[in-house]
């Protein structure tokens, strides 16, 4: 199930981001694995705003979660995470897939994020869910900006790009020809 987080499911996100962190050491990316999850004051400030979305299982347990703030082209996803314990299960899809739902239902026509182009479950994962490349060269001051502070944070320590997608996506065609 996907539901907007509570404050009582915090804790359980830091987690589940410290644990989402320790694959990178299997591509070279310790620093990133190091680096601490949000702060419960980061946290609470995505839940007071309702932009935290969590998925859980039968038994409310926490499995993954995402962040998201309203930039001036859309929704911008800062932050999908699911435990390891869960990976490859289609979770981080499905809460992609209702952000952007929520995204359209709120008029926004866009959903942007931004990720490491050659990890496996980064770019070419959100590839195959839809998201294309933005050229530097189009980015928005908000794009802009958060590209920005990444490299401040030293995120372009290794190959990084902006993705978006739209919110409505397109159906298969029921219409026959002949």
């Amino acid at each position: 199930m996907i539901r907007l987080a509570v404050p009582d499911d915090l804790p359980a996100l830091q987690l589940i981001e410290t644990a989402a962190g320790e694959p990178f050491r299997d591509v070279g990316m310790d620093a990133i694995a190091d680096d601490p999850p949000p702060t419960l004051d980061e946290l609470t400030k995505y839940l007071e705003a309702d932009h935290i979305w969590v998925m859980t299982d039968a038994a409310n347990t926490i499995l993954g979660y995402a962040l998201v703030d309203i930039i001036d082209v859309g929704v911008h996803i800062e932050q999908v995470s699911v435990h390891p314990m869960h990976s490859r299960k289609g979770f981080g899809a499905q809460l992609i897939d209702s952000i952007a739902d929520w995204a359209g239902a709120h008029h926004h026509h866009v959903v942007t994020l931004t990720t490491f182009a050659d990890v496996p479950w980064n770019a070419p994962y959100y590839e195959r869910l839809g998201f294309e490349r933005i050229p530097e060269s189009t980015m928005s001051p908000d794009l802009i900006r958060i590209r920005t502070h990444e490299q401040a944070a030293g995120l372009d320590s290794w190959p990084r790009i902006t993705m978006s997608r739209p919110t409505l996506r397109r159906r298969p065609s029921t219409s026959r020809i002949g």
